[in-house]
């Protein structure tokens, strides 16, 4: 069966002017242009435009999912059976906050009791899972499943007093960062006290610290654009003002 732009937009629920700019960009061109000058599009690009929806749906960028299903080596019956393992991932976090609701509404009205660990425990696992989505195949190469697994255990375990207590130190961090910036020398004493900021900050989530560690994911600050976005958002260079202050707090430059 073939369709026309108004069909096929109609079909998936999005709007002519989303597959004409997927045709600008690449990412979906159509089967052919009939006489007409109309685009007209077959079961490939439809069994395209789901792959696409369903990258989008994860969250994931027009440009990476136009490097994923351009690759020669992309396998389309792989990525259907990665996109159930996502969206179970996201059903199950979905559930999770629909109880906690549920826990919340139950004790609001007095029919149950509810610890303040059970009242953020929807919430934390969307924080791991979102952290999960955006850095997690990063961070397990190189520290590895089992520590990252024992990072996202501590945070589930985490209390309210010292989620309050590491949400506060984040905020510390950020603006001492800020003020040793201005300073412009990662060894002076504001610098320095942000690289310590940032020891006991990890400390809340890793479950051991040690001087490598802190140095490589310094160095992944720089290395990785998103890290780098993060930091340099509002004063660009901090990621790697933040990086070097690290590495001389820690004596060591990876």
């Amino acid at each position: 069966m073939e369709y026309t732009v108004q069909k096929l937009a109609h079909l998936a629920g999005i709007s002519t002017r989303t597959l004409r700019y997927y045709d600008e960009i690449d990412i979906l061109k159509p089967a052919r242009i009939n006489s007409s000058g109309y685009r007209i599009y077959g079961l490939a690009e439809v069994d395209r435009l789901q792959q696409i929806l369903f990258y989008r749906e994860l969250g994931v960028s027009l440009d990476s999912i136009k490097e994923i299903i351009t690759a020669p080596s992309f396998d389309g019956d792989a990525a259907l059976r990665e996109h159930r393992e996502k969206l179970l991932e996201k059903k199950s976090q979905l559930e999770l906050l629909i109880a906690n609701v549920d826990k919340t509404i139950a004790l609001n009205e007095g029919r149950i009791n509810m610890s303040n660990k059970e009242k953020f425990e929807g919430f934390k696992k969307k924080m791991i899972d979102d952290n999960e989505k955006k850095y997690g195949k990063e961070i397990r190469d190189k520290y590895g499943d089992d520590t990252v697994d024992a990072s996202n255990a501590k945070v589930m375990n985490m209390s309210q007093e010292q989620h309050d207590e590491v949400t506060a130190l984040a905020e510390q961090l950020k603006q001492t960062l800020a003020e040793a910036f201005k300073t412009g020398d990662p060894a002076g004493k504001l610098a320095q006290e942000a690289a310590d900021l940032h020891r006991q900050w990890l400390c809340y989530y890793w479950k051991e610290y040690s001087k490598e560690a802190h140095a490589g994911l310094a160095q992944m600050y720089v290395d990785d654009e998103r890290f780098t976005l993060y930091y340099d958002q509002e004063q660009p260079g901090t990621a790697e003002f933040l990086r070097d202050a690290i590495h001389i707090y820690t004596g060591i430059k990876q």
